[in-house]
Order: C-alpha cells, then structure tokens, then sequence
C-alpha cells in the first residue's frame, strides 16, 4: 500500500479545512449552538426532563449526530465530486494509486474532519449544561463509526452526482428530516404507540439511541442492536464503494 500517496491525499484534503475555517468549523458550531440555546429555552422551559435527565442535557447526542451525518456526508461528498468537476480526477485515476488508497485518504479525511468538529461541539456544549459520560470508550467507537460510515456515504453521493444541486439533494431531502423524525430532540418512548413502531425503521434512531446511552446510560433502543445496525450501514457503504470501483459506474464522468 502506498501510504506516501494515502498521507498526500489526506493532507491536501485536510489543508482545505483549515483555508475555509469560517465554513468547515466555525458555521457548524454556531449553527448547532443555535438549535441548542433555542430547542433548549423553548422546549426545555416545558419539559424539564426525559428518563431523568435534564432537557438541555439530553439533546446534545442528537445535536452532535445531526452535525456530524450532516458534515461527514459534506465534506466526503464535496471531496470526491469538486476533482470531477474540474477534471483533475483524470490525474488521479492515472497516477500510481489503487482505489483502495484513493478511498481510504478521501474517507479518512472527511472522517477526521466530522469527529473534530463533533468534539468542539461537546467541548460547546458542556458550557451551556454540565456532560457526563458513562462510557467514553462506547462514546468514541459510536463516534467514529459515525464519521467513518457516513463519509463512506458522502463518498458514494459525491460519485453518483452530477451537479452541486445533486450534492445537496441527499442530505437536505432524506438525512436532516431522517436525523430531526431520528429522536434527535425527543425519545420515541414519548410517542403513541403506531409512530414508535414507523421510527423504528428509520436507522438514525439507533445512531442516536446508542450514542445517548454512552453519555447517560437510557436509550430508545438496546446498544447491541444500535451497534449492528451501524455495522450493517458500513458493510453496506463498503460493498456499494467496492461495486463502484469494480464497474468504473460514473467515476469518469
């Protein structure tokens, strides 16, 4: 493997970050900080508490989730899609790099910038409502593989676009209203009967569910089965990446 290629990739990737901050970092944050200190005055002042937890508290895994879908899909997307647009992807797909190096930079970046941004918006977040996680090894696998399954994601989105109109069709249309209907804001234990069983077909549920248990230790959903379902989403993102390469499907397009 060649990591010399894998490390430049990453690196040219990351580099982007840190040239648009005011949009990779600073905007997410001020956005979530937003529905924080709004969810948080207007629905906390009439529900004090969810499973014994503050309101303010309990929000914040569905905030840092939100975020972190949204991001990973983004950059991931944006990252793969802009070489197609300006037909540098022709330079890549020529030089010395296997598909496999080509995704691992690509989809480590997005990854590395997602869990970075997700960090400071728990760093925010513990100055609005003190955080306490009961299980920080659990908080960082849910995290990573958060980052890591979505980026792959944001990989297959940024290939199957065609447009930057396309680049936002996804994310805007099914992952944020999957992500606010996803318990984000609320347990699915508080609806009628009928509407927890349709929210248990939407796979954000057990995003969100397993990584609320790592900080409080409640959860809609039972962590084993939060766990699967994310692997089975990664499986699924890894076999329809490998069917990409395999076929050439739109890469050159």
């Amino acid at each position: 493997m060649n990591f010399y290629a894998i490390r430049a990739i990453y690196l040219f990737e990351m580099a982007r970050t840190w040239r648009t901050l005011l949009q990779s970092i600073v905007s997410p944050v001020i956005s979530t900080s937003l529905y924080f200190v709004v969810f948080g005055a207007a629905i906390g002042s009439r529900i004090s508490e969810i499973n014994g937890i503050s309101y303010g508290a309990f929000i914040v895994p569905g905030l840092v989730m939100l975020s972190l879908l949204t991001q990973s899909i983004s950059n991931a997307s944006f990252g793969i899609y802009f070489p197609k647009f300006v037909g540098t992807i022709y330079e890549l797909l020529s030089a010395p790099v296997s598909y496999l190096e080509i995704v691992i930079a690509y989809v480590g970046a997005a990854a590395s910038k997602s869990i970075i941004l997700g960090v400071i918006i728990l760093a925010t977040a513990a100055l609005f409502v003190p955080l306490q996680v009961q299980h920080p090894v659990w908080m960082l696998l849910f995290l990573v593989l958060t980052a890591v399954t979505f980026s792959l994601f944001g990989f297959i989105i940024g290939i199957w676009a065609r447009s930057f109109e396309q680049l936002q069709l996804v994310p805007l249309l099914i992952v944020t209203p999957l992500t606010f209907l996803g318990g984000s804001f609320y347990s699915i234990d508080m609806l009628p009967p009928f509407w927890r069983t349709v929210s248990l077909f939407n796979p954000v549920v057990y995003l969100v569910s397993g990584f609320r248990w790592s900080f409080f230790g409640v959860s809609d959903v039972n962590v084993g089965i939060s766990l699967g379902m994310t692997l089975m989403f990664l499986a699924a993102c890894l076999a329809a990446v490998w069917w990409i390469f395999r076929t050439g499907w739109r890469i050159k397009v």
